[in-house]
């Protein structure tokens, strides 16, 4: 096999950084690699400009349809208490996407590519297996998400609107053929829409401030509670998605900087800068779904609501304005395509990564789409909404298997001198991450077990 040697970059003069132990290949994502100019002798606000844009790309997984029915359920049944859920995630997402950024920018490798340097090819063909798996998962919440909003905006039936949602392959290869500044331009104004629908929507329902306020703060009362630990679990367990750890290490690289030690320094800074505003706009959405929840139905008749279509049809009656339905419908389907072209392109990072197989990106497109379509048609055409209701519990399911074999080697690997160098975790640093990545792990195991039993439990 001949080994590919990388020309330098015309922004900085440097060759991207060849990694460890390992010969020199092409970078992650070898067509937008540095293609961002980052202006070294610009003030703070223009760095920041030029790093911003892989935070919100990330966050998307943050906000993706399969969040919404979690965060439903918590703020019917349980009113405003579970804030302080999504608050505590929030933070563990930051921190842990903070590692996967760092491991992108250090190494110059992501973390497929990582974990194909540090593991032999039999587990790393299992973690590409598994993480394959875990992107399907994924986009079937996506092509759910989007068919559902789509029926309840103009009609169309489940089983069109899942066909439907494979023409956006079309547009999503038309923004990255123009570079990938014009992708994260279109991420942006999707997550501009959704979060000024939810503007609108928590002015509609005119929640509780005081009931806001003390959501934020936890109490003894999740824990002891079994149906509120259980969606608490719920919650947890859809924060951290494990394609994003892939994604993030890999498209941080986007940007040129030069890549030596100060260089380095600068892209951390100003990348966790990013990643962090971007995710707190992402707890701003999860927080606003269970709010108007919270403000909309609990103590209401309605109090059991966690599907969807449900709540998208309570809207308006039970709050008393016209638009409030619409608007929910309009933020999902915004949710659904921005998920979708994150979640592709993190299939692409980790097949290149694990395997180093190129396919064209329609290819790879094309089949990310049909692995979710195929039983998503199945479902929708047998069963309907409450077939396809339990494909999303399905996905909940999955991705808490995979979980872990995300967490643990991004964490190992950031740890590893010989790997990071100066830049390895602090003592600290990697304590907490341990803290949240067991406690991450747990939880998750803790509803894969719940769920499971769920549904070997006979009817009475």
């Amino acid at each position: 096999m001949t080994t590919k040697i990388l020309s330098k970059s015309p922004e900085t003069g440097a060759a991207p950084d060849p990694g460890w132990h390992s010969p020199v290949k092409l970078p992650s994502l070898p067509e937008a690699f540095s293609t961002i100019r980052v202006p070294e002798s610009a003030g703070f606000w223009r760095k920041l400009l030029a790093f911003a844009g892989p935070g919100l790309m990330v966050a998307v997984g943050y906000m993706d349809p399969g969040n919404w029915a979690t965060d439903l359920a918590g703020g019917a049944q349980f009113g405003y208490t579970l804030l302080s859920v999504i608050l505590i995630s929030n933070f563990m997402a930051i921190l842990l996407q903070h590692l996967s950024l760092k491991l992108g920018i250090v190494s110059g490798r992501d973390l497929a590519q990582a974990c194909r340097d540090h593991y032999s090819k039999p587990v790393s063909l299992v973690l590409w297996g598994l993480c394959e798996i875990a992107i399907a998962a994924c986009d079937l919440a996506e092509v759910i998400g989007s068919a559902i909003a789509l029926n309840l905006l103009f009609g169309i039936p489940l089983v069109w609107g899942v066909l439907i949602t494979a023409a956006d392959v079309m547009v999503i290869l038309f923004m990255q053929s123009r570079g990938f500044r014009y992708v994260e331009c279109l991420v942006t104004a999707l997550i501009i829409v959704i979060g000024g629908c939810f503007i609108y929507e928590l002015i509609a329902s005119q929640p509780s401030i005081m009931g806001i306020a003390g959501g934020l703060i936890p109490t003894p009362q999740i824990v002891i509670n079994p149906d509120m630990l259980y969606i608490a679990i719920g919650i947890l367990g859809a924060t951290v998605m494990p394609h994003n750890l892939y994604l993030h290490s890999s498209i941080v690289q986007t940007r040129a900087f030069a890549r030596d030690d100060a260089g380095k320094a600068m892209a951390i800074k100003y990348a966790t800068i990013d990643s962090t505003v971007a995710l707190l706009l992402a707890f701003f959405i999860n927080a606003s779904i269970l709010i108007l929840a919270a403000a909309a139905f609990h103590g209401t008749e309605h109090s059991t609501v966690a599907d969807i279509t449900d709540a998208h049809k309570l809207l308006d009656p039970t709050l008393g304005v016209t638009m409030a339905s619409t608007l929910f419908a309009v933020a999902l389907l915004a949710s659904g395509q921005n998920s979708t072209l994150t979640g592709t392109m993190a299939g692409q990072i980790v097949m290149e990564g694990f395997l180093n197989i190129r396919l064209r990106p329609w290819i790879r497109r094309l089949l990310t789409r049909l692995v979710a379509i195929v039983p998503a048609v199945i479902v929708a055409a047998k069963y309907g909404e409450a077939g396809v209701g339990q494909l999303l519990i399905l996905r909940q399911v999955i991705l808490s298997l995979q979980l872990s074999f995300a967490v643990v080697p991004r964490v190992l690997v950031t740890s590893d001198k010989t790997k990071m160098g100066r830049f390895v975790n602090k003592k600290w640093l990697v304590v907490v991450a341990w803290f949240i990545t067991v406690i991450i792990i747990g939880l998750n195991a803790y509803l894969l077990v719940q769920t499971i039993g769920d549904w070997l439990r006979p009817e009475s």
